[in-house]
């Protein structure tokens, strides 16, 4: 069974909008970088062939992985109710100290996760720990130090 790939409308749509850029723009770019080595001469002592050829697998690989991504996706339905968290919320949590947090994070699929920025994934630790939860209710995130508590105190969308 293929892997599902979770996210919003606008991650599928951008994926979309670099898939139809991979696929013209880039891949012609790489064939003129192509066309222009061979002008070089001699194949078998041509780096700048050899690395044009490169590129261009691993564009070919870059596309692949894209259009596995489009064709197992999962569009999350962002408007449902915000009694417990899911993908596409917005969460403010405290951390063991009983204070909170003084971010939110955002849960989503795993395609779109930025941790830097409080975007968290639904895969990761602590979002697998999040989900599911209602208002006020512990999740325990298992960590290499031990289990650590947050309690959820705000869903939103």
């Amino acid at each position: 069974m293929a892997k599902e790939y979770k996210m919003s409308q606008a991650r599928y749509d951008e994926l979309q909008e670099e898939l139809n850029y991979l696929k013209t723009t880039r891949s012609d770019e790489v064939a003129e970088q192509i066309k222009v080595a061979r002008g070089f001469g001699d194949l078998s002592e041509n780096s700048e062939y050899d690395e044009a050829k490169n590129e261009q697998g691993k564009l070919y690989s870059h596309i692949a992985e894209v259009e596995e991504i489009l064709q197992h996706a999962v569009i999350v339905d962002e408007s449902s109710n915000t009694d417990v968290v899911a993908i596409g919320c917005k969460v403010t949590v405290a951390g063991p100290d009983g204070k909170a947090l003084p971010t939110p994070y955002t849960i989503v699929g795993s395609q779109e996760s930025d941790p830097m920025h409080g975007i968290i994934s639904e895969e990761s630790p602590f979002g697998k720990a999040l989900i599911g939860k209602k208002k006020g209710e512990v999740a325990v995130v298992e960590a290499p130090r031990g289990n650590i508590s947050y309690k959820v105190l705000k869903i939103e969308r």
